[in-house]
């Protein structure tokens, strides 16, 4: 053959994190002009469509995830996992004894959750999203690509984390009316801030990420069915009011009817049991 030969050996067309590799030549008559980079446009585009679903399996690798049904830090991840539709093995923990497994994987904290990654262990809740955000890149973004969002999505999952959760579960175990009064005062102070906060980073969409569900709507959906269960244990004390707090009164609506939200977010009923057990088991620790 006396037609020039351009070796496509070393040519890897990548298509997310799988790779192919070309080993066929292209004859090539001296008369004709080959365009590499068309070339290689079209079958990156063929491989891509032929071979995403492939890709995103081998991605995915091992996932298991080390949780409890009830704990709302453990329903951060598998909402996350729901939202770049990955597949995982759910590892329940048993209430009141943590398993071989747990210690082994979070020595240093040994609680709840951990996921497990091609047996490579990632621990705490928020830490966790980010690494499935980062690591599952081709499913919806979960945090705000601009930088100052995603500051801002941060620092008021850590202030739900640091100052308004707390007291979701110091409310209904407090000692005296005072205490308790004084724990829900400061949860409807919480509920008004975030409410201020959903109206700025919403910009009128349904949730604080947008047209989707984003971080910071894990961060606090993740809370509200022990936010319900809580105002049942109260006695009916409204947090969540319809007059004082609309928008997320609306957001919480839409954010459990979400197909990644729906079948994780536990009933109310079913956490009044769980409630039930726990503030039994640690009343008498408390009063000891």
């Amino acid at each position: 053959i006396k037609e020039p030969i351009i070796s496509l050996l070393s040519l890897t067309l990548p298509t997310e994190s799988l790779y192919i590799r070309i080993s066929r030549p292209c004859f090539l008559s001296p008369n004709r002009k080959l365009k590499i980079s068309s070339f290689y446009s079209v079958f990156f585009h063929f491989f891509s469509q032929h071979f995403s679903a492939l890709a995103m399996a081998s991605n995915n690798g091992d996932v298991k995830l080390i949780g409890a049904w009830a704990s709302p830090y453990v329903m951060r991840p598998r909402i996350a996992l729901n939202v770049k539709s990955v597949e995982y093995e759910f590892l329940q923990e048993q209430f009141g004894s943590k398993s071989e497994l747990l210690l082994k994987s979070n020595p240093v904290h040994k609680k709840i959750p951990v996921l497990l990654h091609n047996g490579k262990p990632i621990c705490e809740s928020s830490i966790i999203v980010e690494y499935i955000d980062e690591v599952w890149s081709s499913g919806p973004s979960i945090l705000p690509s601009d930088p100052y969002d995603r500051a801002v999505a941060r620092f008021w999952a850590a202030y739900l984390d640091e100052k308004w959760f707390p007291n979701v579960r110091a409310a209904p175990m407090a000692a005296t009316e005072e205490a308790k009064n004084a724990a829900v005062e400061q949860l409807k102070e919480g509920l008004a801030l975030l409410e201020g906060a959903y109206g700025e980073i919403s910009k009128g969409k349904d949730f604080f990420g947008g047209e989707k569900i984003g971080f910071l709507d894990i961060a606090f959906g993740s809370m509200l069915g022990w936010l319900r269960a809580v105002q049942v244990i109260l006695g009916g004390v409204k947090l969540l009011d319809e007059e004082k707090t609309p928008g997320l009164c609306k957001w919480a609506v839409k954010f459990s009817a979400d197909p990644a939200v729906k079948d994780v977010l536990p009933e109310t009923e079913k956490l009044l049991e769980f409630a039930k057990i726990l503030m039994a088991k640690m009343k008498p620790a408390s009063s000891s």
